[in-house]
């Protein structure tokens, strides 16, 4: 008898993810619903992690890319292959639960086109929460909701969310082919956060799906480093300068240059000066790539900035483990303020 459900292609990038990765695919093997396949792309590894996978994992797909595209890419050329109705994008330190296709499917069958996220917890405490779906910031900064907190199913309802972890996505090809793919230029971090914010752009949500619960290492490749806070300010800053129209942009501008200094402060008392410069002399060098991708953004934007503003939250959340005491609350709190001032004015017109 002909299988009737869908194809689900399952995107697993690897880069020297070890015992990891094959623990990943060991869970995913374990999944109840039949009609999927696995597409592991490697950005050239030398723990050989990926031959190992292809080794004990016969019938995955394995690419070979032959220099390290980055997570973005890497990712896209996996979707390229893809032949599924249905698209997850899946981190090789993840360990899924037998049921989890079958409850995302459940989830778009009632909600729509969309980005679909689980509840994700850590790997290490297995009772932690690392994300009940993330949020994007009035100023460009994106954030797990409820992270560090224990997880007593207080959080167990399907929630529209700013964007959906790139930990682990669910949504369509079809969501794909509208939206597009992820964004080469970010090359990693923020890439899940432009995703989510092109697709409200075009009228497509993102949700929080608590039946789906997914284990996740978190970082195992950067972790909090001064490599990764380069690629989080130099992808923030460029969110901004391509989702908001150029009217948006004035109303905020002496704004931004107040949450830019404080900004500096922060990556100062960290240690991560050289980072924030090499963030933003990225940003200047390149100027009209951002000029030409805010333009198509622009172009195919169907829903207002106003609109998608107003569901902004104004507070953000630092992990702990980044910034501690003091430095943390009056960040947040001048961040928080600022923020209400903006919308207020941006708003001002349509309330």
């Amino acid at each position: 008898m002909e299988n009737k459900k869908p194809l689900i292609s399952i995107i697993i990038l690897n880069y020297n993810a070890g015992d990891l990765i094959l623990n990943c695919i060991n869970s995913v093997e374990q999944t109840k619903y039949e009609n999927y396949e696995i597409i592991l792309v490697d950005n050239v590894s030398t723990d050989n992690s990926h031959k190992k996978c292809k080794e004990k994992f016969e019938q995955i797909q394995l690419i070979e890319n032959s220099k390290n595209y980055g997570y973005c890419e890497g990712n896209n050329i996996g979707i390229r292959k893809a032949n599924g109705e249905f698209i997850v994008i899946l981190n090789p330190d993840t360990i899924v639960e037998p049921n989890w296709l079958d409850e995302f499917l459940i989830a778009y069958t009632e909600y729509g086109e969309g980005l679909y996220q689980p509840k994700i917890l850590s790997l290490y405490e297995k009772e932690v929460l690392q994300s009940t779906g993330n949020m994007i910031h009035l100023f460009g900064f994106g954030f797990a909701r409820h992270k560090g907190i224990k997880d007593e199913n207080q959080f167990n309802k399907i929630e529209k969310i700013g964007y959906a972890s790139g930990t682990c996505l669910f949504t369509s090809s079809k969501v794909l082919d509208k939206i597009g793919l992820l964004d080469p230029f970010l090359f990693l971090y923020h890439d899940d956060l432009d995703l989510g914010w092109r697709a409200a752009q075009l009228g497509i949500n993102s949700y929080f799906v608590p039946n789906v619960k997914i284990l996740h290492a978190e970082s195992y490749i950067l972790k909090w480093s001064s490599k990764k806070f380069y690629w989080l300010e130099r992808n923030r800053k460029y969110c901004i300068l391509t989702h908001f129209s150029k009217n948006t942009y004035k109303k905020m501008r002496l704004n931004l240059l107040l949450v830019d200094f404080f900004v500096w402060i922060f990556y100062i008392s960290k240690g991560f000066l050289f980072a924030k410069i090499k963030a933003e002399l990225d940003i200047r060098k390149n100027k009209k790539y951002i000029e030409k991708k805010y333009l198509e953004l622009e172009n195919k934007k169907i829903i207002s900035d106003e609109n998608l503003i107003k569901e902004f939250p104004d507070k953000i959340f630092v992990p702990i483990n980044v910034a501690k005491g003091n430095v943390n609350n009056s960040f947040n709190s001048i961040i928080e303020k600022l923020s209400i001032h903006v919308k207020k004015k941006i708003l001002k017109k349509i309330n």
